[in-house]
């Protein structure tokens, strides 16, 4: 090992199980955990986003969880500036760093850096809007595909803020977003990162997708908070950008009386899942195959533990 910062990283796709491998190991192994999730960042949105529980929480001390207000605009580069502040911050008490979470880009500009492209341009941002509601989503991906043809193929029709991103970086350097990941090359080390990608067979994670968005209906949970965010949005509308988080969505509609209840479960079920699927698909590219099923948790403390001490293995 060299002087990277060794970590475990805990990645897989939403109901995976992640948080209960990452709290018993921490617990085991005298590790912190740092949060490496897009939605688990916001206040106030705990039902639809899995969080960890007070429970899991008071078994090892978690970072990176509710840092933001769901008004604010948190993205990968702030992420890893909190991020790496943490583990510096952990390193120094002499503990260990688990890194947890589903957001498959963000864990990836933690380990390998982030492009040198420009921050967000808010003029810009509201200019595409504009031109968003002429020519519609659609539109957007077409004039990309015209730009960026590579990275118009990379990107899904409905991914607004990866589409808006793409043109906001040719509009302000000139360049185009592919090649500037083709230079950029991931391929910094700014870690040392023992990958540990959970993902249980496709029955047993359909089942606990259909049991948790269940439950969050069930519970009320999920309307509470949808209820209060729905409040905060009129007084600031800049919150209505959460609403795109699978669940908010859907119960909010539910609420305004354009679906049934019903019909709103039914489609948190199926957009998690498809979710699940993206997420499978690029952590096989960046943590490799998944773990063995069921989990073998004393051989992966151990293996946890020879990493740790610089015995790969």
């Amino acid at each position: 090992m060299n002087e990277r910062v060794v970590v475990v990283v805990v990645v897989g796709p939403t109901a995976a199980g992640k948080t209960r491998l990452a709290c018993d190991l921490a617990e085991r192994l005298g590790a912190e955990i740092v949060s490496a999730d897009s939605q688990q960042c916001y206040r106030g949105l705990d039902a639809a986003t899995a969080k960890p529980t007070l429970e899991e929480r008071a078994r090892a001390p978690h970072h990176l969880l509710d840092v933001a207000e769901p008004d604010e605009q948190l993205d990968a580069a702030a992420f890893v500036k909190l991020a790496d502040a943490a583990i510096a911050d952990i390193g120094k008490r002499g503990k260990r760093v688990i890194v947890a979470g589903g957001t498959g880009l963000w864990i990836r500009a933690l380990l390998r850096g982030l492009l040198a492209a420009p921050g967000r341009s808010e003029e810009f941002r509201a200019e595409l809007r504009r031109v968003q509601e002429t020519i519609g989503l659609a539109g957007l991906h077409e004039r990309l595909g015209h730009i960026d043809p590579q990275a118009a193929q990379a990107i899904r029709p409905t991914d607004r803020v990866r589409i808006e991103r793409a043109l906001e970086v040719h509009a302000l350097t000139g360049r185009r977003l592919s090649e500037l990941q083709q230079t950029h090359g991931f391929a910094e080390e700014r870690y040392a990162p023992l990958f540990l990608h959970v993902a249980p067979p496709r029955e047993i994670l359909w089942d606990r997708i259909g049991k948790r968005t269940r439950e969050m209906f069930q519970s009320g949970d999920l309307e509470r908070e949808t209820r209060r965010l729905l409040a905060r949005i009129a007084e600031v509308p800049a919150a209505a950008r959460v609403l795109k988080i699978i669940g908010y969505g859907e119960m909010a509609s539910a609420l305004r009386g354009t679906c049934s209840t019903q019909q709103a479960e039914e489609r948190v079920a199926a957009r998690t899942r498809r979710y699940a699927k993206r997420q499978g698909t690029w952590f096989r590219r960046d943590a490799g195959p998944p773990l063995a099923w069921p989990i073998d948790l004393p051989g992966l403390c151990d293996r946890a533990s020879r990493w740790y001490e610089g015995r790969p293995g």
